[in-house]
Formats: structure tokens, C-alpha cells, sequence
């Protein structure tokens, strides 16, 4: 606690960290209330339609695959801190256009606000990454990762509860009026970024020279190559078990469904405290061999839920399973910032998201067909084999500089970026 507690001191005394950490929790807040709002307006509007819902989803989620790419060739494009806050305030606009559209009775057009309001967002996190990878010290990133993603996981907990109770207490017309006023307030706080200290020449490359540069750059980078190789492969082995959780709940251990959400909530607990470890703990990611030995120990995991049919067994390792997670996100976040060149990290951040939001759908659509043939614990173990095969290209990589770079001045100086991915 000593090594969290001083960590986010350190982290804290970085003026750029607090207003994009404020920020963050300002989004994330409208996103949530956003989310439910719409859900419950669709739900009560459609009688339950299950593909007006469903829908909701899709373009909500959708927009990742395509325009987190282009989201991130922009953030090596543009000004970061403009970015980000043209981000907030054309987030605020769509809110206000799904209003009046609500306003008209064509509320089926909100599908196509939400849509916008959602490729808005891939703009923020290329450019937030690009920020801290000039302004906040390499030996503190992972720590800025970890706390950043323990706040994330905590609206993974907290988020659905708030929006719920938002939409009860004051009803759809005040939740939606309060989301153009958050992402003022988000754009509000990035204006006190500091400005850049030297701008950068204008690109005379085209948007898909671009996109061709940052997928060379990945492919030229045998390092990066490996970690996105084992991502990819624990996203498809986390794929394959999320929709068979409620099996393990009903047909292992026996239970009624509604027990799902005490084991959703170790899950998300662990999701937290993992974060918060990674913060607290960043210079264990300099061992050689952490991030294949938590790959391994993730597989173990799954393992173990398939073949268990102990309710409090399984319960401590789905929360083991949220701390590796967490564990294994900060160290990737770690990596593409501290060890990409400056130029080249939005473009890298963008090709990440889509990676594994892929290999994800692609799990999660191959889990119906294999657990139907051959069980859920075939599906489970299938996972766990697949998290074993993704140490095997994470073996030897390092995920921060083995010696300590120089002391920035204040918060001025940006690591070098002439250093190669590559291991």
C-alpha cells in the first residue's frame, strides 16, 4: 500500500496526469449514464424488443473495429490536447441531436447519434496515450495506466448501478441533458493541458499512407509483434468462455442463475485491486518473465472454473482472473508507450483495440458451436490451452528500459523516441 499510496502521489504532483485522470472520470460518468439511459428509453419504447437492444450494442461497439485505426493515425496527425477537447465538445453536440430527435418522436434515428457519439470516443484514448507518453516519466507509466484503468474497472462495477439509478431518480430528458454538460465540463479541464512545444510539421501523407505506415511499423517491430501475437490469443481464449459463464454458474455448480453476479462482481473486484497492484507494483514489470509466468496462471484459471464445482473455489479464481487481467492491460499499455516512438503511438494504440475486440467476437462466436460439441469444459480448457500458447511469443520481452532513464525537467522533456520496439 506504501508503493500505491506513493506512486499516485508522484503521479498526482504531474498537473498533465490530473486533468486527463479528471477528465477521464468525466467521461467515463456520461458514458454510463448515456449507456443506460438509452437501454432503458429502447426497452420501454420497443416492449423488450431484443433487436432494438441488441442494436444499441452494435453501434455503440461497432465504430472500435474501424475507427479506432483512423482514430489513431489522427492523434499522430493532429494536436493531442485539440483532439481530445474537439472530441468532448462534438460528444456534447451528438447528445444534444439525440435530444431533439427524441424531442420529434424520430427516436429510431438515435441509432445513427449514438453511432457518431461512439466513433468520437476512439479519438480520445490514441491522443490521451500520445500525452502521457511526452509528458508523464516512463518509470511512472505504468502506474498512470493502472490507476486509469483501476477507475475504468470501477465504472465496470459501479457504472451500470449509477446510470440505473440516474434514470429512475430523474427520468431520460434529465440524463441526457446532464451528458452535454459533462463533456463540457471534460473539455472544459483538457484546455488547461499544457500547449505543445513545438508543433509538428504538417503531414503531406495521405489518411491510408498513414494507416500503410503504422501496419509496416508493427510488422518491421519483432517485440511488438510477439505481445500483440499473445494478446490476440488471450482475447480469443477470453472470447470463447464469456458467454458459457452462466453454464459454469448453473451446470458446475450447481446454482440459479442469479447467482452470475456475485461471481461478476469477484470478477470486477479483481479487475480493480489488479489495477491498483499494477500501480503499485510497476517495476515487477521488469522481470523478465511476468508476462508469460500471469498468461500461464490465467490459463490455470479457466481450468480450474471448468473443472471445479466449488461456488467459493470458483469464485477466488474468477477474482484471480480479474487481477491477471488487469495485470497483463497495464503491462500492454505500458509497453506501446514507453517502448513506441512518439510518432508512431497513436497508430499503434489504434491497431491494439480493434486486435482485441476481434479476437474477442471471434472466441465468443466460436464458443456456441464447441461447447454444443463438446461441453462447456471443453470450451474452458480449450481457453486455458490458448492462454498457455500466448506465454510462448511473450517470452523475453521487456516491458520498461532496464536502466532508468534521465530525470525529466518538471514535466517538460519527453522520453526519447528514437529507441526501437523491438526486442
Amino acid at each position: 500500500m506504501v508503493g500505491l499510496f506513493g506512486g499516485a502521489g508522484m503521479l498526482f504532483k504531474n498537473r498533465t496526469f490530473r486533468l486527463i485522470f479528471v477528465s477521464d472520470l468525466l467521461q467515463q460518468t456520461a458514458i454510463w449514464i448515456r449507456n443506460m439511459a438509452l437501454l432503458y428509453f429502447v426497452l420501454e419504447r420497443t416492449n423488450g424488443d431484443k433487436f432494438a437492444v441488441s442494436l444499441l450494442s452494435i453501434v455503440e461497439y461497432a465504430p472500435i473495429f474501424v475507427f479506432s485505426v483512423i482514430g489513431g493515425v489522427l492523434a499522430d496527425r493532429w494536436n493531442p490536447k485539440r483532439t481530445m477537447i474537439a472530441g468532448d465538445l462534438l460528444s456534447a453536440a451528438s447528445i444534444l441531436v439525440i435530444l431533439v430527435l427524441i424531442a420529434n418522436d424520430a427516436w429510431q434515428s438515435l441509432y445513427g447519434a449514438v453511432f457518431a457519439s461512439a466513433i468520437l470516443s476512439q479519438f480520445s484514448q490514441p491522443s490521451s496515450a500520445k500525452i502521457f507518453k511526452a509528458r508523464v516519466p516512463e518509470e511512472q507509466v505504468p502506474a498512470a495506466i493502472g490507476l486509469t484503468q483501476s477507475m475504468s474497472s470501477l465504472f465496470l462495477i459501479l457504472g451500470p448501478v449509477a446510470g440505473t439509478a440516474i434514470y429512475q431518480w430523474a427520468g431520460l430528458g434529465a440524463s441526457l441533458i446532464a451528458l452535454p454538460i459533462l463533456f463540457l465540463l471534460s473539455a472544459a479541464v483538457l484546455s488547461f493541458l499544457p500547449a505543445e512545444q513545438t508543433a509538428a510539421a504538417p503531414s503531406t501523407a495521405t489518411l491510408g499512407e498513414d494507416m500503410r505506415d503504422g501496419i509496416r511499423f508493427v510488422r518491421s517491430e519483432g517485440g511488438l509483434k510477439k505481445l500483440l501475437l499473445s494478446f490476440a490469443l488471450i482475447g480469443l481464449g477470453g472470447g470463447l468462455v464469456q458467454p458459457l459463464e452462466i453454464f459454469i454458474v448453473t451446470e458446475r455448480l450447481g446454482l440459479s442463475p442469479d447467482n452470475v453476479q456475485w461471481f461478476a462482481a469477484a470478477d470486477g473486484l479483481g479487475l480493480l485491486l489488479g489495477a491498483l497492484a499494477a500501480a503499485a507494483f510497476s517495476g515487477l514489470l521488469n522481470l523478465r518473465y511476468l508476462f508469460p509466468t500471469a498468461v500461464v496462471f490465467l490459463g490455470v484459471t479457466y481450468a480450474v472454473e471448468a473443472l471445479s464445482v466449488w461456488p467459493i473455489l470458483t469464485g477466488m479464481f474468477r477474482f484471480a482472473n480479474g487481477i491477471l487481467l488487469a495485470v497483463l492491460n497495464t503491462a500492454v499499455g505500458s509497453y506501446v508507450i514507453a517502448k513506441i516512438p512518439g510518432e508512431m503511438v497513436g497508430r499503434v494504440s489504434g491497431i491494439l483495440t480493434p486486435l482485441s475486440m476481434g479476437a474477442l467476437l471471434i472466441g465468443t462466436s466460436v464458443s456456441g458451436p464447441l461447447s454444443h460439441s463438446g461441453g462447456v469444459v471443453t470450451a474452458y480448457l480449450t481457453a486455458a490451452a490458448l492462454c498457455v500458447l500466448s506465454a510462448w511469443p511473450a517470452l523475453g520481452l521487456r516491458f520498461m528500459r532496464q536502466t532508468p532513464p534521465p530525470k525529466k525537467e518538471k514535466e517538460t522533456a519527453a522520453p526519447a523516441d528514437s529507441h526501437s520496439a523491438s526486442d
